[in-house]
């Protein structure tokens, strides 16, 4: 092969790999432009909006990687999941296994049914109290002991009662002398006073001796809720001897919710039920709606009277209650289960189709029988979510927090927060340290091991493996921590921890 041959072949082959050289320049020029563009997009084809660390979801990344808040790698975010503000988009097959279930908003009316609980308590309107109208001393003590049953009439106690002779000595006196009637008759009233019935008035009259011993009779039957007197003592005028409750009827207080206190009037007629007789209904009416409503459970309490046949029904026994039931007018209606209550609000969660769900608050009215009014914030045909919504609800508030911060004019940039860390140097890269450190109060981090920028991109030559330092370094805006000053740690600092 002659010279120029070899010549004219050598320029062919520079040409050729000149021309290679340009065209993979250029290519890689190329992809290097569009990177963006083509890690917006998986392997499936679905354009991806951002990387997010689900522990802060509030914080963007434009590529995938490591999270640099958790030991975890950052999570896409598809275009498609976005649909809207508020709203939640969710695969039908993980609605499915998070068992999420709708039910259709329907027209319907409000039973009026109320069933409540109680507890059975003393008609505070049958109480008797028995005294001792004037001082003296217990001789003898039929009724003995506390909540025995007494009949009417039944001896409960004898007295003996000095203060009666000495009145009655005078009014017999003024009798006999029969001198001026209006003191007799004074004097007679007086006996009155001091206790002493017209039975035991003229038995005296009568023998024409003063009467000194008495016994005080039970004025109901009843059962002795309180004793108040014992054998051998001395009483006061005035002071309580027994107190008597008549058992022909009892109170139950219901608690009764809050939301279904405005149907209830005084004389509405109850069933109860009490478990020790299943079989056997007590009737009676709403004495009294009490004007308290319990703070701590929403409830305001139903004073119902009951009728007490042979005395069954006894003080702390456990009722269920049933009030009389009346049809309300058409409304619309949903699941009770279906509405959140925030307090201040309430939400309910609409399924939109395609797997998007959307928060709407919505106006309650009256609420019976698992199902709730709707007042305003929905139309018939709706469909409600009835479980999972607490989980798509702080998806969606979270989303709309999130939608309004993009949204939002860019603040002012503020001056970057300093922390400062102990740490052990596990490895040294091009312009990065993988640092093992402890807890970081000041910047919200447990103790962990993650990678810092180098001041300036350049790692210290005097680093190595397993060398403590102390360390300063800042957040920035697209979550990288950037050391800004280093130094050797010495033995007074504690092992990673943080410099007071």
């Amino acid at each position: 092969m002659s010279r120029a041959t070899l010549i004219a072949c050598g320029f062919v082959i520079v040409a050729t790999v000149a021309a290679g050289g340009g065209y993979w320049y250029a290519m890689s020029h190329r992809a290097s432009a569009s990177g963006t563009t083509a890690s917006a997009q998986d392997l499936a084809g679905k354009k991806i909006l951002y990387w997010f660390d689900p522990m802060v979801p509030q914080q963007h990344f434009d590529k995938p990687g490591k999270s640099p808040f958790m030991d975890m790698q950052l999570v896409p975010k598809y275009a498609d999941e976005a649909g809207g503000e508020g709203t939640v988009v969710i695969d039908p097959r993980v609605a499915q296994n998070l068992g999420v279930r709708t039910a259709d908003a329907s027209l319907g009316t409000v039973e009026q049914r109320i069933t409540a609980v109680g507890s059975v308590v003393w008609n505070e309107r049958g109480v008797v109290v028995v005294q001792a109208r004037s001082g003296g001393f217990v001789e003898k003590l039929h009724a003995r002991t506390p909540l025995d049953s007494v009949a009417k009439g039944q001896p409960l106690v004898e007295l003996l009662a000095p203060d009666w002779a000495a009145a009655q000595e005078e009014y017999l006196s003024l009798r006999r002398a029969a001198k001026d009637t209006g003191l007799a008759e004074a004097s007679r009233n007086r006996l009155q006073l001091l206790g002493m019935n017209e039975e035991q008035i003229g038995l005296m009259e009568k023998t024409g001796q003063p009467q000194t011993r008495i016994t005080l009779y039970a004025p109901i039957n009843g059962v002795i809720a309180e004793l108040g007197v014992r054998e051998g003592m001395t009483v006061m005028s005035g002071a309580m001897l027994f107190r008597l409750v008549d058992l022909s009827s009892v109170w139950v207080n219901a608690e009764v919710p809050e939301a279904q206190g405005a149907w209830l009037r005084p004389g509405t007629a109850v069933e109860a039920r009490v478990p020790s007789f299943p079989g056997q209904v007590f009737r009676g009416r709403v004495s009294a709606i009490l004007p308290e409503v319990n703070a701590a459970t929403r409830t305001l309490r139903a004073r119902v009277e009951l009728a007490n046949p042979g005395g069954r029904l006894k003080p702390g026994m456990f009722a269920t209650l049933v009030f009389a039931q009346s049809t309300g007018a058409k409304a619309l209606l949903v699941p009770s289960e279906a509405v959140i209550r925030t307090g201040e609000r309430s939400v309910v969660i609409v399924a939109e189709g395609e797997g998007k769900f959307r928060p709407r608050e919505v106006e309650l009215g009256f609420e019976s029988g698992g199902k709730s009014e709707i007042r305003k914030g929905l139309s018939e045909g709706d469909k409600v979510v009835v479980s999972g919504q607490f989980l798509i609800d702080s998806e969606a508030s979270l989303r709309a927090s999130g939608t309004r911060m993009e949204g939002a004019e860019a603040p002012k940039a503020a001056a970057p927060q300093m922390h400062r860390a102990v740490g052990e140097v596990v490895s040294a890269g091009a312009g990065d340290l993988l640092i093992k450190h402890g807890e970081i109060p000041s910047a919200g981090m447990g103790a962990m091991t993650m990678p810092f920028r180098a001041p300036n991109g350049i790692v210290p030559p005097a680093l190595k493996k397993g060398d403590r330092i102390l360390f300063e370094f800042s957040i920035k805006p697209d979550g990288e921590f950037q050391i800004t000053d280093i130094a050797p740690a010495d033995a007074s600092v504690p092992e990673y921890g943080v410099r007071k």
